[in-house]
């Protein structure tokens, strides 16, 4: 009897054991081809669309389209460079004023009806330079946090990106280009309804106040640039993962564009190595990952 009543609790703990063990071990999500609708009810939806253009479906059901530089960018798949193919829209974020960011968001705007956020002040420059009807443009600051959608929606909130800002736009008057105040670059922390977040980092190089943020809001995923140049290159990225922020995921992005762009994934997993525990999620423009 004693025997068999040692068995029995020992086989349990075995069991917790294994189940211990395959949540300190789960993999990484695995990309999925894109899709315009919800896939994945309570789950969160990330499609990434080349360069920074993301597709956030949160787990209520909210889009978030940040960066949305469609139409002329050479990573963004054929299907995708019909604004359309997005689907519904309900909210567009801007990290910064650069053709490759900016890009295609206000005609999505237009065509969706979908407000512009930006976290730095190129709001007020896109009204000025008549891009954008003013009911279409919100404006908030870093450090401050939004919920657009109520208190039980997703939580956005502008943080510092080590970069620049200047909007380029031809002049209708004169057919010359002319370089504008584009506003502060920021990343943005985004929180999903059932608590999952995302730094979406924009573009920027490496800084020390990334520990703070990272202890400051916790982001499970980190989507940041690994190109090099114009950004954070491999080897800074793997830098700012490993030693400052330590997320559970990583996505790598802005690379492959143009040949100044000339980080590799490859290379950031590489330099990144195999002391940490974040997972490296790497998708092609068009697959879609689910957490």
């Amino acid at each position: 009897m004693i025997r068999r009543r040692f068995l029995i609790i020992a086989s349990v703990v075995a069991a917790l054991a294994a189940c211990a063990s395959n949540v300190s071990n789960a993999p990484a999500p695995v990309p999925q081809p894109g899709n315009v609708g919800n896939t994945a009810s309570g789950k969160t939806e990330v499609l990434w669309l080349g360069q920074s253009a993301m597709r956030i479906t949160t787990p209520g059901g909210k889009v978030i389209v940040i960066d949305p530089w469609l139409t002329a960018n050479p990573k963004t798949p054929p299907a995708f460079k019909q604004l359309s193919a997005l689907g519904k829209v309900d909210m567009i974020l801007l990290t910064h004023a650069h053709g490759d960011h900016l890009g295609d968001a206000p005609a999505l705007a237009a065509l969706n009806n979908t407000p512009i956020w930006s976290g730095g002040g190129l709001g007020s420059q896109l009204v000025s330079l008549n891009l954008v009807k003013p009911e279409l443009v919100q404006r908030f600051g870093k450090g401050g946090t939004v919920m657009p959608f109520g208190p039980n929606g997703p939580k956005i909130t502008a943080v510092h990106a080590e970069h620049s800002s200047e909007l380029v736009w031809k002049n209708p008057a004169t057919n010359k280009d002319e370089t504008h105040y584009g506003g502060e670059p920021v990343g943005y922390i985004i929180e999903m309804e059932n608590g999952f977040k995302i730094w979406h980092m924009g573009d920027t190089a490496v800084f020390g106040d990334m520990k703070l943020i990272a202890e400051r809001y916790k982001p499970d995923l980190v989507m940041l640039p690994i190109g090099g140049h114009f950004t954070m290159g491999p080897a800074d990225a793997a830098m700012a993962v490993r030693d400052l922020i330590k997320p559970r995921y990583a996505m790598p992005m802005h690379y492959g564009t143009s040949p100044l762009a000339r980080g590799t994934p490859d290379e950031f997993k590489a330099a990144l190595g195999s002391s940490t525990s974040t997972a490296v999620i790497v998708p092609e423009p068009g697959q879609q990952v689910v957490f």
